[in-house]
């Protein structure tokens, strides 16, 4: 476990070195803000043109998944390749950690750093769903609301610790930084835990945020992205560990990906009811999220898929790694 741990930050940590990710990083960031920017812009019309479900102008757009479509070849292209261009794969292959180990270190360490990319849009969530606090009369505990509140403290404890035991630990050496990160996510949890109950104690008053657009549909999309990078980084990773060049690699990845894309960017003039529009949709991501997920939606069809990929695209990379030591 030890091992596995040493791999997945060495992985990470190597995303902060290449250029590339920080340029895929602010190219990403562009898309999504100037995006983000025609979403509010609808919101506020009134009309045919407004729009009820947010994400569903981001995650629709043609230029958003033209970008999507880069990022999972340029962040898993240096995954295998570079190992064996530079000749360290031999020597990672040949120290005590099993091929699946190395496998799943560096896959985390992608999907980590892809989830890192998609924490800034966070921002947008509270004007996209319009979000607002309102003060509630009431001498009874809304107990409903201090469960989500609670929770909430502890996802963000459980978050905090699993980057300490990551990287905090590793970044900051000795016992006593280790200490002092335990303790500042323990006070900063114990604060929004026990924020809703000042008010309570002090006025008789409890605070709830409501919003005027539904989040779910917001949650669905993000949940869906979240499966569908899953699924890209899976199949980039493996087409990285077939190849020495990193050129060749994010390539090739493209176009296994764009197989996914293309429905969703060129869409013919078909029957729906046909056998050939049934299979497009199927394989179309973009499609998948125009119709369900930023709609609130969530169809197992798509997650079999995207967890099917992702699942069988590890398991062949750890075969072709396997199949390395024998040459």
């Amino acid at each position: 476990m030890r091992s596995t741990l040493s791999l997945v930050r060495r992985e990470f940590s190597a995303y902060f070195f290449s250029p590339i990710a920080y340029v895929v990083l602010a190219v990403f960031l562009a898309v999504t803000g100037h995006l983000f920017y025609l979403t509010l812009d609808q919101l506020t019309e009134t009309g045919p043109r407004g729009v009820w479900y947010p994400m569903e102008l981001m995650v629709g757009n043609v230029s958003f998944w033209l970008v999507y479509l880069f990022i999972p070849p340029l962040l898993t292209m240096r995954l295998f390749a570079e190992e064996r261009s530079t000749g360290t794969l031999e020597m990672l292959l040949t120290a005590p950690v099993r091929d699946w180990q190395v496998v799943f270190a560096k896959y985390v360490a992608c999907f980590g750093f892809y989830t890192l990319m998609w924490l800034p849009t966070l921002l947008y969530l509270p004007i996209l769903s319009d979000w607002h606090v309102e003060v509630v009369q009431s001498d009874a505990v809304p107990w409903h609301l201090m469960t989500a509140y609670v929770g909430l403290a502890v996802a963000l404890l459980a978050l905090g610790l699993a980057f300490g035991v990551l990287f905090v630990s590793h970044l900051m050496d000795g016992r006593i930084a280790s200490g002092c990160w335990f303790l500042f996510l323990t006070l900063s949890c114990l604060i929004l835990a026990a924020l809703p109950f000042i008010p309570i104690v002090l006025h008789g008053e409890w605070w709830t945020i409501s919003s005027a657009i539904d989040p779910w549909p917001i949650l669905t999309t993000y949940i869906g992205l979240a499966l569908a990078g899953a699924m890209f980084l899976a199949i980039g990773m493996f087409v990285s560990s077939l190849v020495n060049s990193q050129m060749i690699a994010a390539i090739v990845s493209l176009f296994i990906g764009l197989l996914f894309i293309v429905g969703g960017i060129w869409q013919p003039e078909m029957d729906t009811s046909g056998t050939a529009y049934r299979v497009m949709f199927f394989f179309s991501v973009p499609q998948h999220f125009a119709q369900h997920f930023a709609r609130g939606l969530i169809d197992t069809r798509h997650l079999v898929l995207y967890a099917s990929v992702a699942l069988y695209g590890v398991f062949l990379t750890v075969r072709s790694l396997e199949s390395r030591r024998w040459q």
